[in-house]
C-alpha cells in the first residue's frame, strides 16, 4: 500500500479517503504516496500540533498548482512561509479580527431580509446560490469593493467557482480558473484607481494601500489576497446550506435558535462546522527530518492532516456522527480540537484568520433562516462525500409562502455570536 501512489484513489473517495487509509494502518501514521511524494496521514489534537508547530512544516512547498491557480492564487499569503507568511499575514488579521466583523454580519442580515420578501409567494430558490448572492452583496460592500448588483451576483458565482473546482479535474476546474481570472482581472483594475486616492478604513484600501519590501504589492497579487477575503466569505454559502439541512433533519434546532438562545445558537454554528464535509485535508511539506508518534518523517515528507477524520474523531467527540450542538455547550474550545479551518493561533500561524468571522455570518444566516417561515420542497438532500467539496445534491431548495410569519429575535440578532 506505502508504494502506491493514491492520487486516483483521492480523487475518487474524497473524504472517506484519509480515514480509510488510516483505519487500515492501525489508526496511526499512514504512510502512502500521493501526486507522486512520499506521504504520511495523521490525525487527532496532537497531529494538529504537530502540523502547526513551528519549523516543521511549510505550505508554498507543498500546494499542488491546481489548487494554487484555482482556489489560492499565485502569490497569495497560502503559498507563502517564515517571515514573509507573518507579514502578509497581519494585513488579513488586521482586517479580519476586529470589531469590524460585526458589521459585516450586520449588513448580511439585511441583505438576507430584502432577499426572503423577494421569495415570499414565489416559486422554491436554492437556498445555496441566494446565500452566496447575499454574501457577496454584503462582503463587497464591507470591502468597499464598488461594484453593480450585475457585478456582485458575478462575483458569487465566479467566487463558487473558485472554491467548487480546486480538487477536480475537469469542468469544474475549467470554470475556477477563468472565474479566477476575470476578478483578479476586475480587482486589479480596482485596485489600482484605489492607489490614485488618499487612504481609507476599507478592506480594498488597506490591501490597496500595503507595502512589502518598500513597494505596494503588484496589482494582481494585491486582486488574489483581496479574493482571500471575499472567497471564503462568500464560500459560508456552503455551511448555510448545511445548516438548513440540519434544521430540516432535526428540526428541534430551529426552535430552540428562533427562541433567540444565543448559547445555543454559537453551538449550533460550531456543530455545523464539526459535522459536516468541508475541508477533507490539509498539507504540508518537512523541512527537516522528524518524529510523530515514533513515526521517523522525513526531510520532504507531504505531512496530510485528516480535517474530516478529526472532526469525527470519536476520541475527541463521544458520538460524533450525532449532530448535537449541545456538545458545545459550555466547553471551552482547544486551538487544535476543532480545527475546521485550520489548527493553532490564527494571528501566528496558518489558521484562517477569518474564523470569527465565519462564526459571527453564519450565526447570522442562520438565526434569519431560523426566524422565517419556510419549508424544504421534495428534492434530493443526500450528500455525495466522494465529491469534495460536499454539498446537498440540490442545492437545498426553499419556499417561503406568501403568508410565511417573520419570527423577530432579540434586538441582538445581528451581533456577532462572539459577542465583541
Amino acid at each position: 500500500m506505502a508504494d502506491l501512489d493514491q492520487t486516483l484513489a483521492v480523487a475518487l473517495k474524497g473524504y472517506a479517503w484519509l480515514p480509510d487509509l488510516r483505519r487500515r494502518a492501525g489508526g496511526g501514521p499512514a504512510r502512502t504516496r500521493v501526486l507522486g511524494r512520499p506521504a504520511v496521514g495523521i490525525c487527532g489534537p496532537s497531529a494538529a500540533q504537530f502540523f502547526y508547530g513551528p519549523g516543521n512544516l511549510e505550505r508554498h512547498s507543498a500546494l499542488p498548482e491546481l489548487v494554487t491557480q484555482t482556489l489560492f492564487g499565485a502569490g497569495g499569503v497560502q503559498t507563502l512561509d517564515g517571515a514573509a507568511h507573518r507579514h502578509r499575514k497581519a494585513l488579513f488579521t488586521s482586517l479580519l479580527m476586529d470589531d469590524g466583523i460585526d458589521r459585516l454580519a450586520e449588513l448580511a442580515g439585511e441583505t438576507f431580509d430584502s432577499a426572503a420578501e423577494r421569495w415570499r409567494g414565489g416559486p422554491p430558490v436554492r437556498l445555496f446560490d441566494e446565500s452566496a448572492r447575499i454574501i457577496a452583496s454584503a462582503v463587497a460592500r464591507w470591502c468597499g469593493v464598488p461594484l453593480d448588483g450585475r457585478e456582485r451576483n458575478a462575483l458569487a458565482r465566479h467566487c463558487l467557482s473558485m472554491v467548487d473546482g480546486f480538487a477536480t479535474v475537469g469542468p469544474r476546474t475549467a470554470r475556477a480558473f477563468a472565474a479566477r481570472r476575470l476578478e483578479e482581472h476586475r480587482l486589479s483594475k480596482i485596485i489600482s484607481s484605489v492607489r490614485a486616492e488618499p487612504r481609507s478604513a476599507t478592506p480594498l484600501s488597506a490591501v490597496a494601500h500595503h507595502v512589502e519590501d518598500g513597494a505596494e504589492l503588484d496589482p494582481r497579487v494585491a486582486a488574489v489576497e483581496l479574493l482571500n477575503i471575499i472567497r471564503p466569505t462568500i464560500a459560508v454559502a456552503w455551511l448555510v446550506a448545511f445548516a438548513a439541512h440540519a434544521m430540516d433533519m432535526w428540526p428541534r434546532h430551529q426552535a430552540r435558535i428562533r427562541s433567540g438562545d444565543d448559547e445555543y445558537t454559537e453551538a449550533f454554528v460550531h456543530e455545523v462546522r464539526r459535522f459536516y464535509p468541508f475541508t477533507p485535508f490539509l498539507g504540508g511539506r518537512a523541512v527537516r527530518d522528524g518524529f510523530f508518534q515514533g513515526e521517523p518523517i522525513p526531510a520532504g515528507t507531504l505531512v496530510l492532516l485528516d480535517v474530516y477524520g478529526q472532526n469525527h474523531d470519536p476520541e475527541v467527540w463521544p458520538e460524533p456522527y450525532a449532530f448535537s450542538p449541545e456538545r458545545f455547550l459550555g466547553r471551552d474550545i482547544g486551538d487544535f480540537d476543532l480545527i475546521a479551518q485550520g489548527g493553532g493561533d490564527p494571528r501566528t500561524g496558518h489558521r484562517c484568520p477569518g474564523e470569527r468571522l465565519t462564526v459571527a455570518l453564519l450565526g447570522t444566516m442562520v438565526r434569519r433562516l431560523a426566524e422565517l417561515d419556510h419549508y424544504l420542497p421534495p428534492q434530493d438532500t443526500g450528500i455525495d462525500l466522494s465529491r469534495v467539496p460536499a454539498l446537498p445534491r440540490d442545492r437545498i431548495q426553499l419556499v417561503v409562502p406568501e403568508h410565511a410569519v417573520t419570527h423577530p429575535l432579540s434586538a441582538s440578532r445581528s451581533r456577532a455570536l462572539d459577542g465583541s
